[in-house]
C-alpha cells in the first residue's frame, strides 16, 4: 500500500490536540481516508465541535469528542476506552498537542514545568501505555510530533526543548520495547505555522527564515503528508522524520 493509496475505512485514531492547526489538518485528513477518529482537546471546546459537526456530517458517527488535560492519567484512560467503545478497538494513536513558550531559568515556575511536561511528555506516555491492548491486537502505530528543538536547544524554551527531547527519546524506547508488534516513530516539524504567542515583527520572522534553507515557513499539510508515510510504511520504526526546510543543516 503506498502513501497516495492508504485507506484507513473501519480503522481508528485518537488524536490529542486535534481540534485545530496541525491537528484539525490531521485530523481532516485521516477522516478523508476512511478513519474514525476520536479528537482530544483541552480548551479548544468551540473549535472541536465544529469540526466533529462537520466531520460526522460528512460520515456520521465517524468522529467522538473527549476533554482533558494531559496532566490528568484518569481523564486519557477514559478518554481512550471512550475510543473503543465508540468504535471497537484502535489502530493509531497521533500524540500532537503540545504547549510552547519560553521559560528563562530566572523565572521558571513548577507550574511551568507541570504545563510543558504535561502537555509534550506525560500524556503522550500514559496515552501510550493505555492504548497498548488495542494497538497490540490490531498491530498499530504511534507517531509522536517532536520538534527540532528536541535534539538542538532554543534560547529561553529550556523546558519546552528538555520536554520534546523526551518524547524523542520515548518514541525511540517504546519502538524497542513494543515491536515487534507496535511501531512507533516520530515527526519533528520546523516552522510550520507561527505560534500563536508569536510576538515577532516581520523584520524578526524574516531573519528566522533566512535560516531555513527552503526559505519559507512550512504548511499543516507537510506534517500530514509525514504522517501518511509513517502510516504506510510498514518496515519503518524507531525513526524521526524532521519536516523543517532544511532548519537543522544550519
Amino acid at each position: 500500500m503506498t502513501e497516495e493509496s492508504l485507506n484507513l475505512t473501519n480503522k481508528t485514531f485518537f488524536i490529542t490536540g486535534g481540534a485545530r492547526r496541525i491537528g484539525a489538518a490531521i485530523a481532516e485528513n485521516l477522516h478523508a481516508s476512511g478513519a474514525n477518529l476520536l479528537i482530544h482537546y483541552r480548551n479548544s471546546s468551540k473549535a472541536a465541535k465544529a469540526l466533529a459537526e462537520k466531520l460526522n456530517l460528512i460520515r456520521p458517527d465517524s468522529v467522538v469528542l473527549h476533554q482533558a488535560d494531559l496532566g490528568d492519567v484518569k481523564k486519557l484512560q477514559a478518554g481512550m476506552l471512550k475510543a473503543v467503545k465508540a468504535f471497537g478497538g484502535l489502530d493509531g494513536l497521533i500524540n500532537n498537542a503540545s504547549s510552547f513558550y519560553p521559560t528563562p531559568l530566572k523565572t521558571a515556575s513548577e507550574e511551568d514545568w507541570d504545563a510543558l511536561f504535561n502537555s509534550n511528555l506525560k500524556g503522550a506516555f500514559f496515552l501510550s501505555q493505555a492504548a497498548l491492548p488495542y494497538l497490540k491486537e490490531s498491530n498499530g502505530v504511534i507517531v509522536n510530533i517532536t520538534d527540532i528543538f528536541a535534539e538542538q536547544p532554543m534560547p529561553q524554551h529550556n523546558l519546552y526543548c528538555a520536554a520534546k527531547a523526551g518524547l524523542l527519546m520515548l518514541s525511540k524506547s517504546l519502538a524497542m520495547d513494543l515491536a515487534p508488534d507496535i511501531r512507533v516513530n516520530a515527526i519533528a516539524p520546523g516552522a510550520i505555522l507561527w505560534p500563536e504567542q508569536n510576538h515577532d515583527n516581520a523584520a524578526a520572522q524574516k531573519a528566522k527564515l533566512a535560516r531555513v534553507p527552503l526559505g519559507t515557513i512550512g504548511e499543516p499539510q507537510d506534517i500530514v503528508q509525514a504522517l501518511r508515510y509513517l502510516l504506510s510504511a510498514k518496515y519503518v520504526t524507531g525513526q524521526v522524520i524532521s519536516v523543517d526546510g532544511g532548519r537543522r543543516l544550519t
